[in-house]
């Protein structure tokens, strides 16, 4: 009898308890749910684009060189088939986080045009000769902005941005005549038959504004329209640009975004210094197609 005494004990004791538990477990049940905490969104990632193109330029303007002035009207087939020097390198890249965007644009050139694409407009200080109708231009130059995008407003489809950036401009200009009769050319230099005027290096910077507008058609699919003023006689006495153009998706390889762009692009400047023979002025618009390999990472 003593034996079953504890074992009789634990059970009563057990029975006496379940009842409490069964309350517990409902009240639990019962208890509200604690509010559930959102993870906050993440920040959107920076990403880059890297865009390689070619711009068959097309030239129309004055060039000046030691006060020698010269009416260039040359479209781009003319340069091709009439010059023995056009070689071009040219890229953008952009860093983008969320509304920001931050861009380099670089372009280098060496452009030459000749015979009736180049035309005397007037004669140079100085100058007492017959100058025959073969003139030739050779233009080494590099183009180089840097800047700052900033979308300000977005409708569905439709973004606006603004933009403020830099534009860095070096050229090296040579302007070559050929000479018949008595010459007095002044500080030209003499080569056989030819006269030579060389500019030398010549650089200017002008602050440049502006805005764009981007316009996603379809997933993959953008138009684009961008143009700015600049200059304001800090460098050049006034510069504008005007670029639009179509950017398509064509595929993903290895986490890069591959897009082609096509599109047209003017850019017109005008720049002067010093005067008579020391003078220098490129009054000119530059402009043509663009074609483009977009990547994007």
């Amino acid at each position: 009898m003593s034996q079953r005494v504890p074992w009789l004990f634990s059970f009563l004791l057990a029975a006496s308890l379940l009842p409490i538990s069964g309350f517990a477990t409902r009240a639990a049940d019962l208890a509200p749910e604690p509010p559930l905490i959102e993870a906050p969104s993440p920040a959107p990632a920076w990403s880059f684009s890297f865009i390689p193109y070619g711009w068959l330029i097309s030239i129309d303007g004055t060039q000046t060189v030691r006060g020698r002035s010269v009416k260039v009207d040359a479209s781009f087939i003319d340069i091709v088939e009439k010059s023995d020097t056009l070689m071009a390198l040219m890229g953008t890249f952009e860093a983008r986080h969320g509304p920001l965007a931050l861009y380099t644009d670089l372009v280098w050139l060496n452009v030459g045009v000749e015979n009736s694409n180049v035309r005397t407009r007037n004669p140079a200080p100085g100058v007492t000769a017959t100058i025959g109708t073969s003139v030739k231009l050779d233009i080494d130059m590099a183009i180089a902005e840097f800047g700052a995008a900033y979308e300000v407003a977005r409708s569905g489809p439709v973004a606006f941005d603004i933009l403020g950036a830099a534009r860095y401009w070096y050229q090296e200009a040579d302007l070559s005549f050929d000479l018949a009769g008595s010459i007095n050319v002044g500080d030209l230099q003499i080569e056989g038959a030819r006269a030579f005027a060389r500019s030398g290096s010549v650089d200017w910077l002008d602050p440049v504004i502006g805005a764009r507008v981007r316009y996603t058609v379809a997933p993959g699919h953008e138009l684009f329209l961008r143009g700015d003023i600049g200059g304001f006689g800090v460098g050049s006495e006034f510069s504008w640009q005007a670029i639009g153009g179509y950017g398509f998706e064509l595929g993903t390889y290895q986490g890069i975004t591959f897009s082609g762009v096509i599109g047209y692009r003017a850019l017109s400047v005008d720049y002067a210094q010093g005067q008579g023979l020391r003078r220098y002025e490129f009054d000119m618009v530059q402009h043509g197609p663009i074609l483009g390999l977009s990547m994007r990472f």
